[in-house]
């Protein structure tokens, strides 16, 4: 009994229990987290860099170019036919590495920002908070942007303390370099992420007596790294024109809606709200007269780069005209180590970290992620007066059951007429060219000759495609037809009912799977008809 004390009172026990539930968390949302539209959407983009092709110049993309191009390495892993990764949960665990990459750079950061007698207790508090943190795992286990423009970001602040700390060696200035060349690749995999850049190098620049010419060489690795990104297509005239073509599609979707924003930070505040609790634990411990533990100017500095950074994106994506929650997902681990920091420094400069900081720190994590409502979402469809609707498998299990089903229509085949771009991951197919974005690539206001030259679909090429039947079998589920980007206000019903009796005059029905995929639509699977002699 003695010795069990003695392990539950060591640090070893709390870091035990804070890395089993972060495996147990990981494996249950990559196969039970819900699917989205947009992980087909992104894997799909990356399958076309691989084969060849360039956004922008091949196929319209609204985010910015390096997400494709580091998956499109990585692509065979779930594009390898026979593969137990092949399909959707190949992609999932590859931005599950990217994931759990993110939260240990966090933690190596968070150890940094502190004086030495505190870095165990820093280090688990933000892998606690992120590790253990179902709402963030799940969002940065779907293929999305938001796990590796995480990494890119605390990877640049990573190296931008270590610069500060050495500024005036050859070390240090390749580490301030590195560290601005990290945080242009951010932006470059979701473009809110370039006001980092500006924010930390006007903070160098005001510290210019201290860090000299710090702000410089960030400077540069930021420039360099936003010329290797962007670069090769500001210089192509067409691929200039689609880019920016790109911003107007964020833009188009014009207003803001105050309720919308503030519900979205609801949301945000339910999904990390163990942060807010180690927040007020901060504050109390702070006002109890406990001494602060001091950091150096280099910690300080960036502790400031890291609030105003996060701040300022925090803002810009808040003033979307949709500003969703998980959009947030990026730079919560800047807000995580901040916080963090805080709540380690106001219990002073101890030699020993006290057992039940560490247990109060991960028992908070794991106990928010056990009360998160997703649990409920991925376990049910909805609720029916008195009783639930469960779902009989989850919706990954049910994507691959029906890309079964469409191998059995279609031995071999290689295309598909789809929207609903997981399906064509799932199945190895291509989609016809223009509905590369899924559901969001129906631009009904847009001329034909702009579509044409962009590569995305309005209504002319649409009803082109349905007309020609190009690929042998079809699959729509309550999504196709239905967006209008990038507005993305519903098709008029007489516009779908055009577009379902085009698509019934050249297919018929072959299958159909009730409560199919985001939002649990019916997915009709059709085959094209034989065409009589």
């Amino acid at each position: 009994m003695r010795r069990i004390v003695d392990f539950l009172d060591s640090f070893r026990a709390p870091w035990l229990l804070a890395v089993g539930a972060a495996a147990c968390m990981s494996f249950f949302v990559v196969w039970w987290g819900g699917l989205n539209q947009d992980e087909g959407w992104y894997l799909y983009a990356a399958q076309l860099v691989h084969d060849g092709k360039l956004p922008y110049r091949d196929f319209f993309f609204t985010q910015g170019p390096t997400m494709p191009f580091v998956y499109s390495v990585l692509s065979p892993i779930w594009r390898t036919a026979g593969s137990p990764l092949q399909g959707l949960l190949g992609g999932r665990v590859v931005t599950l590495l990217f994931g759990i990459a993110t939260v240990l750079t966090a933690v190596a950061l968070a150890r940094r920002l502190v004086p030495t007698e505190r870095r165990g207790l820093a280090g688990l508090t933000v892998f606690a908070l992120l590790g253990c943190n179902l709402y963030h795992l799940y969002f940065t286990t779907i293929p999305k942007t938001y796990a590796l423009g995480g990494l890119f970001v605390m990877v640049g602040f990573l190296l931008l303390v270590h610069g500060l700390k050495s500024v005036a060696s050859i070390a240090g200035k390749f580490h301030l370099f590195a560290a601005g060349l990290s945080l242009a690749f951010a932006s470059g995999t979701r473009i809110s992420l370039i006001l980092i850049l500006p924010v930390a190098g006007v903070l160098l620049l005001a510290r210019f007596r201290t860090f000299r010419l710090s702000f410089l060489w960030f400077g540069l690795g930021g420039a360099t790294g936003l010329f290797l990104t962007y670069g090769l297509f500001a210089l192509d005239p067409p691929s200039l024109r689609t880019l920016l073509a790109a911003q107007g599609y964020h833009a188009a979707r014009g207003g803001f809606d105050p309720f919308f924003a503030l519900g979205s930070v609801s949301r945000l505040l339910r999904g990390y709200a163990a942060l807010g609790v180690l927040g007020v634990a901060a504050s109390f411990l702070a006002r109890g007269g406990r001494p602060s533990a001091t950091v150096g100017e280099a910690e300080g500095l960036t502790l400031w780069a890291l609030v105003c950074g996060f701040a300022a994106v925090f803002l810009l994506q808040l003033s979307a005209p949709f500003p969703y929650d998980d959009y947030q997902v990026p730079i919560m681990g800047m807000l995580t180590v901040a916080v963090a920091v805080w709540f380690v420094r106001s219990r002073g400069a101890e030699p020993a970290v006290p057992a039940r900081e560490a247990w109060f720190v991960v028992l908070v994590a794991c106990g928010i992620s056990f009360v998160s409502p997703l649990l409920q979402e991925w376990a049910t469809y909805a609720q029916d007066r008195f009783w639930s609707q469960k779902k009989e498998m989850t919706e990954l299990a049910k994507l691959r059951e029906a890309g079964r089903e469409i191998e059995c229509l279609d031995p071999g085949g290689k295309t598909l007429l789809t929207q609903d771009l997981y399906l064509a991951i799932e199945t190895g197919r291509t989609v016809p060219p223009g509905l590369e974005m899924g559901p969001f690539s129906y631009f009904p206001d847009w001329p034909t000759d702009k579509a044409r030259a962009l590569h995305v679909m309005n209504r002319d090429l649409m009803a082109e495609l349905l007309e020609s039947a190009p690929c042998p079998l079809a699959a729509c589920s309550g999504y196709a037809f239905a967006v209008t980007a990038p507005s993305c206000r519903e098709t008029p019903f007489d516009e779908q009912k055009r577009f379902f009796g085009l698509l019934k005059k050249n297919y018929e029905l072959a299958d159909t799977v009730a409560k199919f995929g985001q939002n649990a639509t019916t997915l009709l699977v059709l085959k094209r008809r034989e065409v009589k002699k």
